[in-house]
């Protein structure tokens, strides 16, 4: 459609956070003339080499996830991962991902791809697109990242633990870039985080 919007989002999967808003991006996509471009993240990447562990994570467990998004980006494309994002929140408890070859099987997917993630071979694809993602904003963000235009306007966020819907949605977009796209802008913070509502 003439004058879309494309937003590039970068995400890493394990985050509910960044998974409603996500959910929010697509609300946008049908009240603004915006398109969603997928790309992954890594908080496992963005947090290599600190004392402590921001995200509990001593297992590692959060590469499994991050690796079958890099491959299904790689291989299948933008489209595709923003299928298997879905299918990853839509197909478990509700309250964190499901099992990876449901959500595969579910967007369309090889399940093979599931292997994946217990294997580094797209490891690269991670960091390549991470780097991506922190090169347009820098280090002092995590997940996720939007870049709206072709990085005319890029900001982290927004957080929210419930989902805007329809208008409210739109106005949030709205106010986002107006805030964002100011010159000299660099943060703003709302309320202590509360529990996402991820239903």
């Amino acid at each position: 459609m003439s004058g879309t919007v494309v937003a590039d989002f970068w995400f890493d999967p394990s985050c509910p956070y960044t998974w409603l808003t996500s959910r929010w991006l697509l609300e946008v996509e049908r009240v603004r003339p915006v398109e969603v471009r997928w790309h992954v993240m890594s908080l496992s990447v963005l947090n290599e080499g600190r004392d402590d562990d921001p995200e509990g994570d001593p297992e590692g467990y959060l590469w499994v996830p991050v690796r079958v998004c890099a491959a299904v980006q790689r291989d299948h494309g933008q489209e595709a991962l923003g299928r298997l994002y879905t299918a990853m929140w839509t197909t478990g408890t509700g309250d964190w991902i499901g099992d990876l070859r449901t959500a595969l099987a579910t967007a369309g997917l090889p399940v093979e791809l599931a292997e994946a993630g217990m294997s580094t071979d797209y490891d690269d694809v991670v960091r390549a697109s991470h780097a991506e993602g922190i090169g347009l904003i820098g280090e002092h963000v995590g997940t996720p990242i939007v870049s709206v235009d072709g990085g005319r306007v890029v900001f982290f966020g927004p957080v929210v633990s419930r989902l805007p819907r329809g208008e409210d949605a739109g106005r949030l977009w709205d106010g986002t870039l107006l805030v964002a796209g100011t010159p000299g802008f660099h943060e703003l913070k709302g309320k202590p985080h509360e529990e996402p509502k991820l239903d």
